[in-house]
């Protein structure tokens, strides 16, 4: 495999606000339909006001998918493709000022990719293309299970871009999930699809590796074309064996009766966003898994709690929009497998330049609805992983390896997130609560800030939760984190390190139940009733020292219209920005400007794709770089190390209620049906994509 520290690497960079029905039908099981699953008696921000602190800081590094190299104070480095210069995993020691230079696209409600003047994009892949060589072309009216798992999958989420050679890279995307009525003709239920086409569903989601190259010396990018593609490969929840590894592989909640040691686990589910670590593997965050299982009625009574908290109905056989999974595959069946719900819902490492290496379920971090995660190298060497659960009311967390990074062993570098220790998030405001009261009005102090603890979970086999075992903290995390009284959060997202500052930003995409009837009310870290356009959370380290227990942290960017009163840009003129709601993704460039993709835009216009300086006079002078076509969303998004090509997913073009692949709501990209892909976009002078 190709040293990763000396190539292209990323800079990374993926899900809420007016969803479509049809969106919240298949991609969550209608989750906003149900009380949040968080139920517990945990205190809200408003509750507890501290004395003052400092702030300030701002985003990521990775993917809503993708992260890239972890931050240390001795950066390791991964050069560009065309020149060789260094792409820093930890701060961006003298890079360039941040002034993004594009002129900002309008919002519009187009069904077409939109990029800004003296740019160009182009598709990469798309359902259905090949991935695995020899598969199969795609025929929409004949679709296999055994075709589909050597074919690009569906719904693509999460983009990595690992390098090979200058001009050469591996493209990692998940498969969150599929939309049967966009997928086979003839559709007319959920009911009436056949065992084979369940599993191509099923044989859809997962993830795909494949080889790119550059298109000459620009900035696009398309797949490789050899008779020897020894990376291509396609990961399915069909088949796919994947490894279970930490405190809590083997325990009896993890084992059934086809894996009755529970080491093994077959498929991979929702996988939502993820993140790229500095020994060039991929992680994956499994998402709402619990949409997938049926029989949570007849389950123990004793496990119903534990099942109702991860979002999996056990008042009935089947919950409202059940795939019903289990005709094609019994394990789906919780009546007949009570245990295999509990082997989702975890961070998968994938590596792709071993092909015949089975990818692993890593319960060390931890299982809830991970949006993703992505590390960052410590200053004393630990790698840590920074984890949002997405959900409303639910919580951050971070994990801290037990062993340490060393740059030049990948074989002890893979071993690294095996084990460790797990902590969730509590935060508190330092203005007076009064002067937090729901409509976004900005506290005296003139920042919505303050400051927070890690609250330690459970570190290798030693549990720190009353009445949990560290195995049982593991398997039931959210269950620890009540425990514990963790800050219940406008659902977490793509949490990422800056590569340039240390600083820790996550994406808090949308909380409509905030401060509405018994929910819990606002508080200064989620200071809005009915929060429909989300906000970005800064997080600080004291010190700097990703391993300590305490930080900083503030609000750098409210959402929504500019022109409202409740919302801010980190001060910056807001007759000057771009409107934006519902942040999903968020990545950085080399100059250290953050970029954040949306899921759900609640401004009526499609979703996309901005930019913003995070340090200097520019800081908050957000602006929109793209536009996915009608009813997609826009995942990704992930910068190359050269700054000069900008990935992004489309995820679900044309998922508008109403609309099936015969009667389509968006023909992007090839003007017939919908189809779900991953478009680069460069700049047509070659130069950088920002500036």
């Amino acid at each position: 495999m190709p040293d990763i520290r000396r190539r292209l690497l990323p800079l990374l960079g993926h899900s809420g606000g007016s969803r479509d029905a049809m969106t919240c039908l298949y991609r969550c099981g209608n989750a906003c339909d149900h009380p949040a699953p968080n139920e517990s008696a945990n205190p809200y921000l408003g509750d507890v006001v501290s004395s003052a602190l400092s702030r300030r800081g701002l985003l990521a590094a990775g993917g809503a998918g993708a992260l890239v190299l972890g931050l240390s104070s001795t950066p390791a480095v991964a050069a560009t493709p065309a020149s060789a210069a260094p792409v820093f995993h930890g701060n961006h020691g003298g890079v360039k000022a941040g002034k993004l230079t594009f002129k900002a696209i309008p919002p519009n409600q187009l069904d077409t990719l939109i990029v800004p003047n003296g740019y160009d994009s182009s598709v990469v892949i798309r359902w259905g293309d090949e991935v695995v060589p020899g598969a199969p072309d795609f025929d929409l009216g004949r679709q296999t299970a055994k075709a589909q798992s050597k074919q690009f999958g569906y719904n693509n989420d999460f983009v990595g871009v690992i390098p090979i050679s200058d001009d050469r890279a591996l493209l990692v995307v998940n498969h969150e999930y599929t939309n049967e009525e966009l997928m086979f003709p003839g559709f007319t239920s959920l009911d009436a699809l056949t065992v084979e086409q369940i599993k191509v569903a099923i044989a859809a989601h997962g993830l795909s590796v494949v080889e790119i190259e550059r298109v000459g010396r620009t900035g696009e990018w398309k797949p490789a074309r050899s008779k020897r593609l020894r990376y291509n490969r396609r990961i399915t929840a069909l088949e796919t064996p994947f490894k279970l590894t930490g405190p809590a592989a083997g325990t009896p909640a993890l084992r059934t009766v086809a894996d009755p040691k529970g080491y093994t686990v077959i498929g991979t589910l929702n996988n939502c966003a993820g993140g790229v670590t500095p020994w060039g593997t991929v992680l994956s965050g499994e998402e709402n898994f619990n949409q997938y299982f049926v029989g949570g009625d007849a389950v123990p009574e004793a496990d119903k709690a534990k099942l109702n908290r991860y979002g999996i109905t056990t008042t009935a056989r089947y919950p409202s929009g059940s795939r019903k999974w289990d005709r094609a595959q019994e394990r789906f069946d919780l009546a007949k497998h009570p245990n295999e719900a509990n082997r989702f819902g975890w961070i998968v490492e994938v590596d792709p330049f071993d092909p015949d290496a089975p990818p692993r379920k890593h319960t060390a971090m931890g299982r809830f609805k991970h949006e993703g995660a992505n590390v960052i190298v410590a200053k004393s060497g630990h790698v840590v992983a920074y984890m949002g659960d997405d959900e409303r009311f639910d919580y951050l967390y971070k994990f801290v390896s037990a062993g340490k990074y060393k740059k030049n062993d990948r074989r002890h570098n893979l071993t690294l997130l095996e084990s460790g220790t797990l902590y969730v998030a509590k935060v508190t405001g330092d203005s007076p609560t009064a002067e937090i009261d729901g409509t976004g009005k900005l506290p005296t102090d003139g920042a919505f800030d303050g400051t927070g603890t890690w609250i330690k979970l459970v570190s290798g086999n030693t549990s720190y939760v009353p009445g949990m075992t560290a195995a049982e903290v593991l398997t039931f995390t959210r269950l620890a984190g009540d425990k514990v009284g963790a800050t219940k959060m406008d659902r977490p997202e793509d949490v990422q390190p800056s590569l340039k500052t240390g600083k820790i930003y996550a994406a808090m995409t949308n909380n409509t139940n905030r401060g509405v009837g018994s929910n819990p009310g606002v508080d200064e870290a989620n200071p809005r009733v009915a929060n429909k356009h989300g906000h970005i959370f800064e997080l600080v380290e004291n010190g700097n020292d990703h391993t300590g227990t305490s930080f900083t942290w503030s609000l750098p960017i409210v959402c929504g219209d500019p022109a409202a009163a409740d919302t801010y840009f980190g001060g910056y003129d807001k007759t000057k920005v771009s409107p934006i709601s519902c942040p999903d993704n968020v990545a950085f460039d080399s100059a250290g400007n953050l970029w954040i993709s949306t899921d759900g835009n609640a401004l009526g216009t499609n979703d996309g794709l901005f930019a913003t300086p995070i340090e200097g006079s520019e800081r908050g002078a957000l602006k929109q770089f793209l536009t996915v076509p009608r009813g997609a969303e826009t995942c990704g998004p992930f910068i190359t190390g050269d700054d000069r090509s900008v990935f992004v997913a489309v995820q679900h073009p044309g998922e508008i209620s109403g609309a099936t692949v015969d009667k389509p709501a968006s023909t992007w990209p090839d003007g017939d049906y919908a189809k779900p892909g991953v478009v680069v976009t460069w700049r047509l002078d070659g130069g950088p994509v920002a500036s």
